[in-house]
């Protein structure tokens, strides 16, 4: 774990959203804050009690009435002394509590202070720092329950057990290593391999969790494309059950991209209708164009809709050859109610087709089962782990480094040397193992205030 601070600062700031609401939380974290609290309101509140307060200027006229509560260390959020004055919502109230708090000697907070505060005093390790931003930024039901569970230390007691078989293993082969002496195969009598296997196949599993639940924290971008009037804003209507996007015969209606984002099993879907591909005079609509591409460019996939009365036409082929080879892509043969044919999923040459009517509907099914496939997804909402890119490649070096370990066991002081590196890229997860830059990127992209 990281080590405690050696010298603490008390730092303050508005723990409550910004704008206006029925309740405002200024939070207050450093040492001895009695003598704070009494100079703010004249008393020395109970531990873990709440007091009514008058929260006075330094001329003792009163800036707000409310709630004072006092958390003294260690058992506090950040393990420091913590006040939490809890008045009227309005952001000028909610400042002249932070003004005079700095009068009174402490500091505005920096983003994410109060947690990494935390993490330092060992209130929480890092996995479980980032799930309280990732609980806060949680975008679907789904997304905020991995959060919680994170929070909780599920994750980190997964990454401990693995680390925990790691150490078992490095003094295994250690051992070998300091007693060569001994009459002992270690790949035999230590039963190293198999143990070694069992590891790598429950890490796999934990990656497997992890990938699943990096998409409910990200989600998935995906673009309407195809040419004029085929139905990229009705279908993208239907998608979010609103009348999101102007809808009509003309050609070209469509001239910037529309972003709406949906819930698909939990799922955040960022669907992006944009202008109708094709060749242009008008300027504006030419812009639209050139956006549509850039638009498709960023994609984790692409629906391509084509109007299934014509199907594939020679103009949607010069489209689809023009889509870039790394996103997957999906065509989407829209209005078949006009063409008298029924909703259904096919392959064509090895690419997947769905026939819908994003009017009445039809098919629309079949378009979130397939949504779903491109993602990933596979269903396991309720054991996923919330994870950022950085749990991702520490869990893929980790799992890189014993498939290395598994290869040298003919030749032990490698093998012990990638057992030790795989300890270290699984101990960077929890923070037993960080630089302090990157701990500067974590918590700077909190919201001020946690």
């Amino acid at each position: 774990m990281a080590s405690r601070p050696n010298s603490v600062d008390t730092i303050a700031a508005v723990a409550t959203a910004p704008g206006r609401g029925g309740i405002g939380v200024v939070r207050v974290s450093g040492n001895n804050l009695l003598d704070f609290a009494e100079r703010l309101t004249g008393r020395r509140p109970p531990p873990r009690r709440a007091t009514m307060a008058d929260f006075r200027a330094a001329d003792g006229a009163a800036i707000d009435r409310g709630i004072l509560l006092y958390f003294p260390a260690p058992h506090s959020f950040t393990g420091e002394d913590v006040l939490e004055l809890q008045g009227h919502g309005g952001p000028v109230v909610m400042q002249e509590l932070v003004s005079r708090c700095v009068e009174l000697g402490a500091r505005r907070a920096e983003p994410g202070e109060f947690t990494r505060r935390a993490f330092l005093n060992d209130k929480l390790d890092l996995a479980q720092a980032e799930a309280v931003a990732d609980l806060i930024e949680a975008s679907t039901a789904q997304a905020a329950r991995s959060a919680l569970r994170s929070l909780s230390g599920e994750f980190s007691r997964q990454v401990h057990a693995l680390v925990d078989q790691l150490i078992e293993l490095r003094m295994l082969v250690e051992a070998t290593l300091d007693f060569p002496d001994e009459e002992i195969d270690p790949l035999r009598d230590t039963d190293l391999v198999p143990r070694l296997a069992k590891l790598h196949a429950e890490l796999e599993a934990l990656r497997g969790r992890a990938r699943q639940g990096s998409l409910l924290r990200t989600g998935l971008t995906v673009v309407l494309a195809g040419l004029p009037n085929v139905g990229k804003s009705s279908l993208l209507n239907q998608l979010t059950g609103e009348e999101r996007a102007i809808v009509t015969d003309i050609a070209g209606t469509t001239r910037d991209a529309l972003r709406e984002t949906i819930q698909v099993e939990g799922i955040p879907l960022h669907i992006i209708d944009t202008a109708g591909l094709r060749d242009t005079d008008d300027p504006v609509e030419k812009i639209g164009v050139e956006r549509s591409w850039r638009e498709i460019g960023k994609a984790d996939a692409v629906l391509q809709i084509v109007d299934a009365r014509a199907g594939v036409t020679p103009a949607d082929k010069v489209i689809a050859a023009r889509l870039p080879d790394a996103v997957e892509r999906v065509v989407v043969e829209n209005k078949c109610d006009l063409a008298h044919q029924p909703a259904g999923r096919f392959e064509s040459h090895g690419q997947v087709h769905l026939r819908l009517s994003a009017i009445t509907g039809e098919g629309m099914t079949l378009l979130h089962d397939e949504l779903l496939r491109v993602a990933g997804w596979r269903g396991h909402g309720e054991d996923v782990i919330l994870a950022r890119e950085r749990h991702l490649d520490a869990l893929a070096g980790a799992s890189r480094r014993l498939t290395l370990a598994a290869d040298e066991l003919q030749r032990l002081e490698l093998s012990a040397e990638e057992l030790r590196l795989a300890q270290q890229e699984l101990s960077a997860i929890t923070g037993e193992f960080t630089a302090d830059d990157l701990l500067g990127v974590i918590f700077g992209s909190f919201c001020i205030g946690k």
